[in-house]
């Protein structure tokens, strides 16, 4: 079957992008370099088509009961204009789909998930919707979506696109009105930078994309450097990170699943695994040599395979060689291992799954030192709390910008 194209295909072509399939997508992989990419996004700004994401809006009397249904978070104190990260799981606690779900209005949910899980996600969503009144729309035709990432991020928004966007805090969305069509904006993205995800009717993303690129003061980006920013900064991707075979727990993403909810598809296989432990869980590997570590290449320990990376790179940001693998559960941090490449071993040692500080807005503005010493932890819990009540914030906003994953 022929790869669908986005919106923007036409324009990547003129622009000498590279075009790879991707999620069913033909998608720009890099315009110059991966490296030059990356380097625009870490340091000034960069934009991205991410057209090839679904869209789907959950709405009607019961919306806030079936998304708390099919959602690992807990979305009851999520206020209008907030967003939410979590997962959808099956009922043995495998991943269905990893998602932001924007809450728009009483009822009313807009939900982004992967472009190779549209379809999927649903008619999930749709088959588990029965007994709730609610009405569930896939918009993922209508909508194109760019992603503005970077440090510049807010200035470029503001000045060529002309759109207000001073006003949002990290994980908060808006819709408003813009050239005569409804447009929703996010201070979202993937890339542990300060940024913003612009989402509108096609013709719309094609004039905002053609203002971005003619200002010079934003640099068109392929999913190549997209995926290399997203892992230096330890976010997931799913079919990598996340799968129907790698559970949130396993994934060390627990932060994001609320087994405190009295009901969730999947929960009990969750609680389960929080409670009695899992045999693989993901872990970063630091190598000692440059070698570049790739997926599904295998893990030893003691001459003994114990896990396959799932994302590896040389890293742009560090230059250091790291990777994130599926390993026995019995492996810690500070352990040794070793990466098979090809026919040859490179050791390396288990660390932290992320390689680089995020950067985001809520983390610059609130910036806080938190002492890891018992003497000082519960003044710093206390601040943190009351910063994060005076700025309406939760408390895995304030994670997923500060803490290591």
């Amino acid at each position: 079957m022929e790869n669908k194209k986005t919106c923007l295909y036409d324009r990547h072509v003129a622009q000498g992008a590279m075009i790879t399939p991707f999620g069913g997508f033909d998608m720009p992989i890099q315009y110059s370099s991966i490296i030059e990419e990356h380097k625009a996004v870490r340091e000034h700004c960069g934009v991205f088509d991410v057209s090839h994401m679904g869209e789907i809006v959950i709405k009607g009397r019961q919306a806030t009961m079936f998304v708390n249904h099919i959602f690992t978070n807990d979305i009851n104190h999520l206020a209008i204009g907030k967003v939410m990260y979590g997962m959808m799981c099956y009922d043995d606690g495998g991943t269905v789909d990893d998602t932001c779900i924007c809450r728009m209005g009483e009822e009313r949910y807009f939900m982004t998930v992967n472009a190779a899980n549209i379809k999927k996600d649903f008619d999930w969503i749709k088959l588990n919707a029965k007994g709730y009144d609610v009405e569930i729309i896939n918009m993922s035709e209508y909508y194109g979506q760019l992603a503005i990432q970077g440090p510049d991020s807010e200035a470029v928004v503001s000045k060529v696109l002309g759109i207000e966007c001073h006003d949002l805090h990290f994980y908060e969305v808006k819709t408003l009105e813009k050239d005569g069509e409804e447009i929703i904006l996010s201070r979202t993205g993937y890339t542990g930078e300060d940024g913003f995800e612009l989402y509108g009717p096609h013709q719309f993303i094609i004039l905002q994309w053609d203002k971005l690129i003619t200002s010079g003061q934003c640099k068109p980006c392929g999913l190549g450097c997209r995926d290399t920013l997203r892992f230096e900064v330890g976010l997931p991707l799913y079919g990598n990170e996340l799968s129907d075979e790698i559970s949130p727990i396993m994934a060390g993403l627990g932060m994001f699943v609320k087994l405190d909810k009295t009901e969730f598809i999947g929960r009990e296989a969750l609680l389960h695994q929080k409670a009695e432990g899992v045999t693989k869980r993901l872990r970063g590997i630091e190598l000692y040599d440059n070698a570049v570590p790739r997926n599904s290449y295998n893990i030893l320990r003691n001459g003994v395979i114990v896990g396959q990376v799932t994302t590896g790179y040389r890293l742009i940001s560090t230059d250091k060689s790291c990777a994130v693998a599926l390993v026995d559960s019995s492996l810690n941090l500070g352990d040794h291992v070793e990466i098979q490449i090809r026919k040859k071993t490179f050791p390396g040692t288990i660390v932290k799954k992320k390689f680089y500080d995020k950067h985001y807005h809520q983390l610059k503005r609130d910036s806080i030192i938190v002492s890891h010493t018992n003497t000082l932890k519960l003044k710093a819990m206390k601040l943190i709390s009351a910063l994060l009540i005076t700025h309406n914030t939760s408390w895995e906003v304030w994670y997923m910008s500060t803490c290591p994953m």
